[in-house]
C-alpha cells in the first residue's frame, strides 16, 4: 500500500516522468555520492538519458530538469521563475555548482547524452549518472542507474531488478485495510461498513495524524485551484516552437460575459476551460499537481473546481477531501496492478487513469455507493483503452491539452452512467485495469511517449 498523498505531488511541468522524476533522480544521485565520499572528488558529471527520456527529453524539458536537480532544486518547492533563471545561467556560464559538492565545468551538449537507441529492459525511462575525478577521465569514480516510473515516482536499478515476495512490495506501514485489488477494496468496505473515503482515511491515519492528512489534501486542492487561476489569466504562446496559443483565457472571458450560457452544452465549456487552463500551465513549465501525472494533470482539478467548489470558486472542503481520497484510492489500484507511465502504457496510463480516478471520486461526491464508485472508475477507463501517447514535437501540448479536456467530460459522464446502474456491470474495475496493462504491453513503442508514431509523425512540428 502506498499513501494517497504519494499520487498527488506538487511539481513543475511539463511531465512528471520526464521532469519531476529526473529532477528527483539527479538530486538523489548526488546525495548518494556524498554519502560515499565520491562527490567531493568530482571534476565532471555525465548524465545519460535512455529510451523515452532521450527520445522526447528536449521537448519534455528533461535537460532542464536534470540540471536543476544537480543544482539541488526540488520539484515540490522550486520557484518556476528562479529555476528558469538558474537553468539559463548554467547553460550560459557552462559551469554547474553540484548540490553539496564542488563546482564543475558543464556543457549540456556534451555532458547530457541522449541514448534513444538504448531501451532498458526494466523500464523505458532509464537514466544513468556518472562522476569523474578528472575532466578527461573515461572511467567514472561513481555511477548509478535509476528509472523514472511515472507520476514523479523513481526507483533505482537495484530496486526494480530485485524480486519482491509474491511480486508485491511489502506494506511498510501495515495499513489496517490493505487492498491489492478492487474486489478486495469492496470486500473491506462491506466487512467494515466503511465508505471508500473513510477506509482510505483510516489507512492514512497509520502514516500521520488525521489533521495532517486533511491539511495536505487541502494544500493539494489549493495548488490545483491556483494552477487553474493562473491558466485562466495567462495569455500568450506556449514555449517549444509549435506556436500553440493559450486558449483558456479567451474561452473563460466568453463564459464570464455570458456567451453561450443558455446552451445546454455550456457545461462542456466550463469543464474544458478548467482542464485546458491547467495543461497550458503545465506545458509552460508552471506549478501543477501530478494527478496522477503531469500529462494528465488537468482532469481532476477541472472536475474538482466545477463540482466541489461554490459558485465563487471557494472549495467546499468536505467535498474536495472526499473527491481526492476516493480518486486517490482508485489511482493506487492502477499504480499497484499496472502502471501510470505513458512510456509503459501509452496515454491510457495517464489520461485514461486520471479519467477513471476523477469518475470514481465524483461519484463519491454525488453520494454513490462503493460499488458505484468503482463502476464509474471502470467506465472511465474502459473507454480510454488503447489511447496512445504520441506528442507532436515531443512537447506536452498537441494532443495533450485537448485530450485532458475530453478526458474531463468523459469522467463526468462515466460518473453519471454509474449512478444510473445498480450493482456491478459486466466488466469489473480489476478486469479493465488488467486489460489496460495487457494493452500497454502489446502496444508498439512508437505510441508510448517516443514521438515516433501517430500524430507525432503525421503532423509537421513547426
Amino acid at each position: 500500500m502506498l499513501s494517497v498523498l504519494d499520487l498527488f505531488r506538487v511539481g513543475m511541468g511539463p511531465s512528471s516522468s520526464h521532469t519531476v522524476g529526473p529532477m528527483r533522480i539527479a538530486k538523489r544521485f548526488l546525495r548518494e555520492a556524498s554519502k560515499t565520499g565520491f562527490l567531493s572528488q568530482a571534476a565532471r558529471v555525465e548524465v545519460e538519458l535512455q529510451g523515452s527520456l532521450a527520445l522526447t527529453g528536449v521537448g519534455h524539458g528533461t535537460d532542464k530538469a536534470v540540471i536543476l536537480g544537480l543544482l539541488g532544486y526540488d520539484p515540490e518547492t522550486a520557484d518556476p521563475d528562479a529555476a528558469e533563471a538558474a537553468f539559463h545561467s548554467t547553460i550560459r556560464e557552462k559551469s554547474l555548482a553540484l548540490y553539496n559538492g564542488p563546482g564543475v565545468a558543464f556543457s549540456a551538449v556534451k555532458d547530457i547524452l541522449y541514448r534513444g537507441d538504448l531501451v532498458p529492459e526494466l523500464h523505458p525511462n532509464g537514466m544513468a549518472l556518472r562522476l569523474f575525478a578528472d575532466a578527461d577521465a573515461s572511467e567514472p569514480i561513481f555511477e548509478r542507474v535509476y528509472y523514472s516510473t511515472g507520476g514523479g515516482f523513481i526507483a533505482s536499478a537495484r530496486r526494480l531488478s530485485r524480486p519482491a515476495k509474491g511480486d508485491v512490495v511489502d506494506d511498510r506501514v501495515r495499513s489496517p485495510h490493505a487492498f491489492g485489488s478492487a474486489a478486495e477494496l469492496l470486500s473491506l468496505c462491506d466487512q467494515s461498513g466503511l465508505s471508500i473515503r473513510r477506509l482510505m482515511l483510516v489507512n492514512e491515519d497509520q502514516r500521520r495524524a488525521r489533521e495532517d492528512t486533511l491539511a495536505q489534501l487541502d494544500h493539494i486542492t489549493d495548488t490545483m485551484l491556483a494552477c487553474i487561476d493562473r491558466g485562466l489569466d495567462t495569455e500568450g504562446i506556449l514555449p517549444g516552437g509549435l506556436e500553440v496559443k493559450r486558449r483558456a483565457p479567451e474561452l473563460y472571458r466568453k463564459l464570464k460575459t455570458g456567451a453561450g450560457v443558455n446552451e445546454r452544452e455550456a457545461l462542456f465549456d466550463w469543464l474544458n476551460v478548467y482542464a485546458m487552463a491547467v495543461n497550458e500551465e503545465n506545458a509552460a513549465g508552471g506549478r501543477v499537481v501530478t494527478a496522477p501525472t503531469n500529462g494528465a494533470a488537468g482532469i481532476l482539478p477541472a472536475v474538482l473546481r466545477h463540482y466541489c467548489c461554490d459558485d465563487d470558486g471557494v472549495p467546499v472542503r468536505a467535498k474536495t477531501q472526499r473527491f481526492l481520497l476516493v480518486a486517490g484510492g482508485i489511482g493506487l489500484l492502477y499504480k499497484q496492478r499496472a502502471s501510470i507511465s505513458g512510456a509503459e502504457m501509452g496515454c491510457q496510463g495517464e489520461v485514461g487513469v486520471a479519467c477513471s480516478m476523477a469518475a470514481g471520486g465524483l461519484a463519491a461526491v454525488w453520494g454513490a455507493t462503493p460499488v458505484q464508485c468503482l463502476a464509474a472508475a471502470e467506465i472511465g477507463m474502459e473507454h480510454n483503452l488503447g489511447l496512445t501517447c504520441d506528442p507532436v514535437g515531443g512537447l506536452v501540448q498537441v494532443p495533450c491539452i485537448e485530450r485532458n479536456a475530453i478526458g474531463t467530460v468523459k469522467a463526468v459522464n462515466a460518473a453519471r452512467l454509474a449512478l444510473h446502474q445498480e450493482g456491478q456491470g459486466k466488466v469489473s474495475l480489476d478486469q479493465v485495469i488488467e486489460t489496460m496493462r495487457q494493452t500497454g504491453l502489446d502496444m508498439s513503442s512508437k505510441y508510448k511517449e517516443t514521438s515516433q508514431g501517430g500524430l507525432a509523425v503525421n503532423v509537421v512540428a513547426c
